[in-house]
């Protein structure tokens, strides 16, 4: 079972490199599903066919899925979004007010990750391909298993009991309304669909990250970001795709100089990334819409290449011994030190890259030893502990 994950910046040709990695596996044989994480969805275009919000057939092997929130969320989200509803009705919110409160911005997010854990475990699927959204969503939808798993060890427990004891009382003396046992039941019940996703997308062996990107100074900067916290969140990239690479055959006059400029920043893309295979792919010559074209896509992108193999096989993380103890060590590629906070709580080592922030469980062989030393070079973090 292998699940393939794209992302890359807005407009960079993720949506095609998806689909036609998917349409490759599938000619190969193996039976592949590729769906969307993006709300703004345009695989169905891309295939110039029709996707459902369930597996719709596109060949013999190869089904395609485009997610409807509305659908899932009536499906798993409506006994805690009627107590919501409840909530904002009795705050003064009304109507179509009180519906948009109930439902949290990125809940669409978490029926997709729902959605793959689901199709990795029913054994109906050789390759999962998976159309993410633009960067910055896809490391949300990414970093939303820790958040929850925090969330529901720490915060769930605790709130359910204060309801227990605190609910009677406020019923007593207020006309809020006030969750049930059905709703923490909901709640529960919602959290255990994605419970153990995390374990199947962070699998060296099953799930690979693949970036998009094009041969422009933003892009790239943006893809470096994205691969920094990819690695914090333990996430493996295993491939970068360089699309749109203009052809070397175009020698006209007007070009000559946008080509040098793309050759650069392919030759910064191959020094920065390294060890990543690079896997560069030329301008298509016409508009990749139709499986035909998808094909042909396919063909030139991978080459004598098994698109379903481990392209790269890093490891993000992981504990090495010294004379003086342990030593944690965390890959983050292109992480600059004014970016980088550490701290410890408990069996906790909390790591902030830029924005965003990992609560990293520490393994049994750490966990009562001290932080004794840290440092960030070439992109590694090291972290010593005492004997």
């Amino acid at each position: 079972m292998r699940i393939l994950l794209f992302t890359g910046k807005g407009g960079v040709g993720k949506t095609s490199a998806a689909a036609a990695t998917a349409l490759r596996c599938a000619d190969a044989g193996a039976r592949t599903l590729v769906m969307s994480t993006d709300p703004a969805h345009s695989l169905a275009d891309s295939f110039d066919t029709w996707l459902g919000s369930t597996p719709t057939r596109i060949t013999a092997t190869l089904a395609g899925q485009q997610l409807d929130a509305q659908e899932r969320m009536e499906e798993h989200w409506g006994e805690i979004q009627r107590y919501l509803v409840d909530v904002f009705n009795w705050a003064g919110a009304e109507g179509i007010e009180a519906e948009e409160l109930s439902v949290p911005p990125g809940l669409d997010e978490l029926f997709s990750l729902s959605d793959i854990k689901t199709y990795a475990e029913s054994g109906d699927w050789d390759v999962v391909v998976v159309d993410c959204a633009p960067t910055a969503e896809t490391i949300r939808l990414l970093s939303l298993p820790d958040i929850l798993e925090w969330y529901m060890e720490r915060v769930f427990p605790m709130g359910q009991r204060l309801n227990k004891i605190i609910g009677p009382v406020l019923q007593r003396v207020t006309s809020m309304p006030v969750a049930g046992d059905e709703v923490f039941g909901a709640g529960r019940r919602f959290y255990d669909r994605l419970d153990g996703v995390k374990k199947v997308l962070t699998d060296p062996a099953t799930t690979s990250v693949r970036l998009v990107v094009n041969p422009e100074r933003m892009v790239i900067a943006e893809a470096r970001r994205t691969y920094t916290y990819l690695s914090l969140f333990g996430y493996r990239v295993d491939a970068v795709i360089v699309n749109r690479l203009l052809p070397e055959e175009l020698d006209h006059p007007w070009f000559a100089r946008w080509k040098d400029s793309q050759h650069e920043h392919l030759r910064t893309i191959e020094a920065g990334f390294a060890p990543l295979p690079i896997l560069p792919v030329e301008l298509a010559r016409e508009e990749l819409v139709g499986i035909e074209r998808l094909r042909g896509f396919g063909a030139a992108l991978y080459r004598d290449l098994d698109p379903t193999a481990v392209l790269h096989a890093g490891e993000p993380m992981r504990v090495e011994t010294c004379d003086d103890g342990f030593v944690l060590v965390q890959e983050l590629p292109f992480a600059d030190r004014d970016d980088l906070e550490l701290g410890r709580r408990g069996d906790e080592l909390l790591v902030r890259i830029g924005p965003y922030r990992r609560a990293v469980m520490l393994p049994d062989s750490l966990r009562r030893r001290p932080v004794v030393d840290a440092s960030l070079r070439d992109g590694v973090l090291r972290v010593a502990f005492g004997r």
